[in-house]
């Protein structure tokens, strides 16, 4: 009989849990790849690149929002338990508090465990995986964003403005090449089309001038037709590896690199510099340490079976405790703020969420004894 109501019990909570995760990850991850679509409207890459960016961010939108779903499943099962005297069937078949809060804290358990697994490992590969899609994504969409008397700075370095487009050929054309800090060059041309080749874009220019400026030096050379080679060029979307995409192993290997002052440790995809340890002490913070506020939550939502809704005070104490509960998960992202390169301070915030754990463990084991006796 125990077994089964512990069964109701995980699977009414993973039941909520499960369907409102999909429901807000859906509403979030649809805004966000709204968002996204300046990858090719702005940025020139592919539809293709772009959805498969917006598909890998699911798994880190889903490990933003599971905490405080998670709070929300546990805290809405139980008030309906209360709300419909289920508590109270519960405790005549057997069950009493101190194992209704070990259930509890057994599935959170459970919880736990994957959003560590989901924010150290799966979170960190399927960003560093959709950076990849652009990295080797190339620009592809460049012709149709180029527009009549608008001034296109898609492409990194290179300032492109027409007059007239009429079926891909273009008109008086100005362009501007950013070649470095000390040169560039400008071009002029009455005409111009987009050629591909081997999928490859060129921009062909023809009857024009090239400015180059070069050092206080200037040269200008006529031309009857010249082509650039836009896959030579990036756009402007950051390519380079962040911290948040990086394993958890190499991170590791970075803070104890710089902790103990080992020159020897490189890695090409990645700069362990000194002036990052912060960043990088923040970022194992947040994948290692912040997942045990799953814990802290469920022990929260938990302290509604030590109040009864013929008390007067009932629904003030349900509001006190669901803003307890937020104030917890609003805790988990400002916490990471204060990791510092401070080894001992760090250690009492990495293992400050622990010790609330607990200390509510206790709290509600000691209440309940009261309750029973």
């Amino acid at each position: 009989m125990k077994k089964l109501i512990f069964r109701k019990i995980i699977y009414d909570v993973l039941g909520f849990f499960l369907v409102s995760s999909f429901a807000l990850t859906l509403i979030v991850w649809v805004i966000q790849a709204v968002n996204y679509l300046d990858f090719v409207s702005e940025d020139g890459h592919s539809f293709s690149v772009y959805f498969m960016f917006s598909i890998l961010t699911i798994p880190k939108i889903f490990s933003k929002i599971s905490l405080f779903i998670f709070f929300i499943s546990l805290f809405v099962i139980i008030s309906r338990y209360e709300d419909n005297n289920e508590i109270l069937i519960l405790w005549t078949n057997g069950l009493n508090r101190i194992k209704f809060i070990n259930s509890i804290l057994f599935f959170s358990v459970f919880i736990f465990l994957f959003q560590i697994i989901l924010t150290t490992f799966i979170v960190p590969k399927t960003q560093d995986l959709a950076r990849s899609y652009i990295r080797s994504s190339n620009i592809d969409y460049f012709p149709s964003l180029i527009k009549p008397k608008t001034f296109i700075d898609t492409v990194e370095k290179l300032t492109l403005f027409i007059e007239k487009k009429n079926k891909g050929k273009m008109e008086n054309i100005f362009l501007k090449d950013n070649i470095d800090s000390k040169s560039s060059q400008i071009v002029s041309a009455k005409n111009g089309y987009i050629m591909t080749d081997n999928d490859k874009n060129y921009f062909v220019l023809e009857d024009g001038q090239i400015i180059t400026i070069e050092k206080r030096k200037i040269n200008i050379v006529q031309f009857e037709r010249t082509t650039y080679n836009l896959s030579n060029y990036n756009t402007k979307t950051t390519t380079y590896p962040k911290i948040q995409e990086k394993s958890t192993g190499l991170i590791i290997n970075c803070i104890d690199s710089l902790i103990n002052q080992n020159k020897e440790f490189r890695t090409l995809s990645f700069s362990c510099e000194k002036n990052s340890l912060k960043a990088f002490m923040q970022e194992i913070y947040k994948r290692i340490f912040t997942p045990t506020y799953v814990l802290i939550v469920a022990l929260v939502a938990s302290c509604l079976i030590l109040i009864s809704k013929s008390d007067s005070n009932y629904n003030k104490k349900k509001l006190f405790l669901f803003l307890v509960g937020v104030l917890c998960v609003t805790l988990s992202e400002i916490s990471i703020r204060y990791v510092d390169n401070n080894f001992i301070r760090d250690i009492y915030i990495f293992f400050f969420p622990l010790a609330i754990a607990l200390s509510m463990y206790f709290f509600l084991l000691i209440k309940s004894i009261n309750k029973t006796n």
